[in-house]
């Protein structure tokens, strides 16, 4: 019987340091928040350069995760972690010893968050996708879950903690908190042990990396529905966050206090749900369990607008906060076990990207309406989206997933060449045969669109498949790599998924060589040595 218990995780003990280690970093993380927004008041900075604490930090956030992301693939998620955490350790510490000297000025206290919002950018996709590399498969639902309840057991406590030492010490040890977090999560990662790869070719160009997420992802129907729905229920869900402040204010008439309360609230109720999220996705599908987190979240929105009582606006907080850490970690998990390895920070980083960017759009908007309409009633619009968006789910769905047929397939063999090849020559054409019975015809066209796909998403270029006019029972399938190695990389990436098809193409195929490949290598038409095209007999 499959195990359900939240805490199943924990019983990995590199998970279980993972997971203190991160939590020690969201406390440090979240205390660092009050003491740079508390300095910019002590400053006397105008609202709008309060503001832009928070905006300097969230903006590399959404700038830069892609090219974070395609770093840690290429160069490995343990190593990206230790880079990242060694130079948010330094920021924050140089950050604290310019706030003790008292050499700050607004604006430097701008550059150092938005320097520290780059290091957290370059972290976040290594960092999240690391848990896959800690856990099996069948605990990674349970892991994501518990990384939301580290990140919101912090933000219940942290910011309490952070105003309490800034009151009592100074903004400097907020920041120097930080340092010694990131410190201890720098130290503790370079003690982990980084998982065997199987693929030794040289490092991706980084530029070529992010081009090739990009385009993995955009021949992902999975990804992109993933991504639809996440950015949709992100530009309406962040009303509550976003109008929590006018809440306790205008309809509460609280102050500071209230506003901490609702925090808090919105917090233990994300613990709650995070802790309830392994017996729901056992009961329902996928798809149902982000419909019914949605419309959960639509209600508990929907009360938060028109109460005006207290206790029943901290009900409404717990059960939005118990809703989004199930609905965005069903999504998050969605991600990673869609992902196969050797894309998967990428995959991770443009769907974070996705969730800023709807964070973005949808503060700006909920404030405009706001604005003009009135908080309560802004609310409650932003639950009738939220209603709108469950229903999203009619025409895209969230589909159940085989993550077996996304692990690395055994390893290709090169060809042995009669040509002296480096990794830089090129382009390369891989070219090959079938031999297709009439009757079999619609089958294998129908195997080959799946072909195509994936093999444009693995890196092949020009793919055509044509047909002999004097023998229709012969066809080839032809595609271009730009370099050897490019070749290499291509089919290194095969999954389960694209052998099982190959596999398919071999049974349908009509005589003794099955899928006969051959290897050559293009030269322009100017007078040269002569080179002969490389054949491999090995079928693919």
């Amino acid at each position: 019987m499959k195990d359900t218990s939240p805490f199943a995780p924990f019983r990995h003990r590199a998970f279980l340091s993972y997971w203190l280690v991160g939590l020690a970093a969201n406390f440090g993380w979240l205390i660092q928040n009050v003491g740079a927004s508390w300095s910019m008041t002590q400053m006397h900075g105008s609202p709008e350069m309060v503001a832009l604490v928070q905006t300097s930090v969230a903006l590399p956030l959404m700038l830069f995760s892609l090219p974070a992301g395609a770093i840690a693939d290429t160069f490995g998620r343990r190593r990206t972690v230790i880079v990242s955490q060694g130079i948010l350790c330094a920021i924050s510490a140089l950050l604290a010893l310019a706030s003790f000297l008292g050499m700050l000025s607004p604006w430097g206290l701008l550059a150092f968050t938005f320097l520290v919002g780059c290091a957290k950018a370059l972290n976040n996709p290594a960092w999240q996708t690391m848990v896959s590399e800690l856990v099996p498969k069948s605990d990674l639902p349970s892991a994501v879950a518990l990384n939301s309840i580290g990140f919101n057991l912090a933000r219940s406590v942290g910011p309490a903690i952070g105003g309490i030492l800034v009151a009592a010490v100074g903004a400097f040890s907020a920041f120097m908190v930080n340092a010694a977090a990131n410190l201890f999560v720098l130290v503790s990662a370079s003690h982990w042990k980084s998982p065997e790869e199987e693929d030794r070719l040289p490092p991706e160009g980084i530029g070529s990396a992010i081009m090739a997420g990009l385009r993995y992802v955009g021949l992902s129907p999975i990804h992109l529905t993933v991504f639809a729905r996440g950015f949709l229920f992100n530009v309406a869900g962040i009303a509550v966050m976003a109008l929590m402040p006018l809440v306790a204010r205008d309809q509460l008439q609280g102050g500071p206090l209230t506003y901490g309360l609702l925090l808090g609230g919105f917090g233990v109720g994300a613990i709650l749900g995070a802790l309830g999220a392994a017996r729901l996705r056992a009961m329902v599908t996928l798809e149902m369990n982000v419909r019914i987190c949605t419309l959960a979240y639509a209600g508990g929105t929907a009360l938060l607008g028109s109460s005006t009582f207290f206790p029943l606006s901290i009900l409404a907080v717990m059960i939005t906060g118990a809703a989004w850490p199930v609905l965005l970690s069903s999504l998050n998990t969605t991600i990673q076990l869609s992902s196969p390895r050797w894309v998967l920070s990428r995959c991770l980083a443009i769907y974070q990207s996705c969730n800023f960017g709807g964070f973005a759009l949808g503060g700006w908007v909920w404030g405009m309406t706001a604005g003009q309409v009135g908080t309560g009633e802004a609310l409650g619009i932003s639950a009738i989206a939220l209603v709108v968006f469950a229903a999203v789910g009619l025409v895209l769905p969230l589909r159940q997933l085989d993550t077996s047929s996304l692990d690395p397939h055994s390893r290709w063999k090169k060809p042995e060449t009669s040509i002296d090849m480096v990794p830089k020559s090129g382009p390369i054409i891989t070219s090959i045969e079938y031999r297709i019975a009439e009757e079999d015809t619609e089958e294998f066209l129908a195997l080959m669109a799946e072909r195509r796909r994936g093999r444009i998403r693995d890196g092949a270029r020009r793919w055509t498949l044509s047909r002999d006019l004097v023998d229709p029972e012969l066809w080839h399938e032809r595609f271009k790599t730009p370099t050897w190695i490019e070749t290499q990389r291509h089919h290194a990436r095969r999954t389960v998924a694209g052998a099982e098809i190959a596999e398919r193409l071999k049974a349908l195929h009509r005589g003794p060589d099955a899928g006969r490949v051959h290897y050559e290598l293009v030269r322009p038409a100017a007078p040269q040595r002569p080179h002969s095209p490389v054949v491999a007999q090995t079928p693919e």
